[in-house]
């Protein structure tokens, strides 16, 4: 495996790399390698990630409460549906459970904000991951006025709250936040034009939104300066480079697990007499 210079859960910490406008989306913070060593080093973690993610789940089986929660946003293109499929689909997917936040439905509006989170949190021993998720509430809202502002800005304190009791109750947060050029987001989209397999993830909507890059911009600067806490830290990705993204989100995932100190559940039954038993088993 191609060595990191420092963790990635370090260098790509929100507080670390400054203003979110000046992230370079092609760079590859603290790595070293290209896409082919990448490719390596993705397959590399996920056997890792493979072994602690069972782990995880058989802690819960003896009746452990810890999940671990994968929080990804980004502007539309930026690459959140390969990290699901790249990266999520290194684990056993009985230990995974994946929830899309688009609009709200009218059943969901009716409610506080976070109700709709909360029903999708991960049960214990999983690994949940959120495309897109309760940060919805202080991104387009915002920036398109849909709430007025003494509605979207106390949700600041209400989402640091709501992560702080997640994580005292066992459940290990990780947000991304994928880092996409305005050059490369065309690209994609163009691609998506050219090509009958891609139309259906193509929205016209995509492009009304690109009008108001600055203004998420600023949105997602104060979602790090409000919301990046110890308890629920927030990293920002670079990701014009697919490949750089995934490997760094699969790191960062990793690091997360190995700071569990996970071990196997000890056997609830006398291993010798059960051995026994099926060696006198009459074949």
């Amino acid at each position: 495996m191609t060595d990191w210079s420092s963790s990635p859960r370090v260098t790509l910490r929100a507080r670390s790399v400054g203003g979110f406008a000046e992230v370079d989306p092609a760079a590859t913070p603290g790595y070293d390698g290209d896409k082919k060593s990448g490719a390596a080093d993705l397959a590399a973690v996920g056997q890792k990630l493979s072994t602690l993610q069972e782990m995880l789940f058989a802690e819960a089986r003896s009746g452990g409460d810890r999940s671990v929660l994968l929080v990804l946003q980004g502007m539309d293109t930026a690459g959140k549906g390969g990290i699901v499929r790249h990266v999520g689909g290194l684990v056993d997917p009985q230990g995974l459970a994946v929830t899309g936040f688009g609009r709200p439905t009218r059943t969901e509006a009716a409610h506080d904000f976070l109700w709709r989170i909360r029903k999708a949190l991960p049960a214990p021993g999983r690994i949940g991951v959120f495309d897109r998720s309760h940060y919805e509430d202080v991104l387009p809202v915002r920036v398109h006025s849909l709430v007025p502002e003494s509605v979207w800005r106390p949700r600041f304190d209400d989402i640091n709250a709501f992560e702080a009791e997640l994580a005292a109750s066992g459940t290990s947060i990780i947000k991304c936040a994928l880092v996409v050029s305005k050059d490369e987001q065309k690209a994609r989209l163009s691609e998506r034009l050219k090509r009958p397999d891609k139309f259906w993830k193509y929205d016209p909507s995509d492009l009304t939104e690109r009008a108001y890059w600055d203004e998420y911009l600023q949105a997602y600067q104060e979602i790090f300066d409000r919301t990046d806490t110890d308890a629920a830290p927030w990293h920002v990705i670079p990701a014009d480079r697919k490949w750089f993204s995934r490997l760094a989100v699969a790191q960062i995932l990793l690091e997360t697990l190995e700071s569990l100190d996970l071990s196997w559940p000890p056997a609830n039954f006398d291993v010798d007499v059960e051995k026994a038993r099926l060696a006198a088993l009459d074949d």
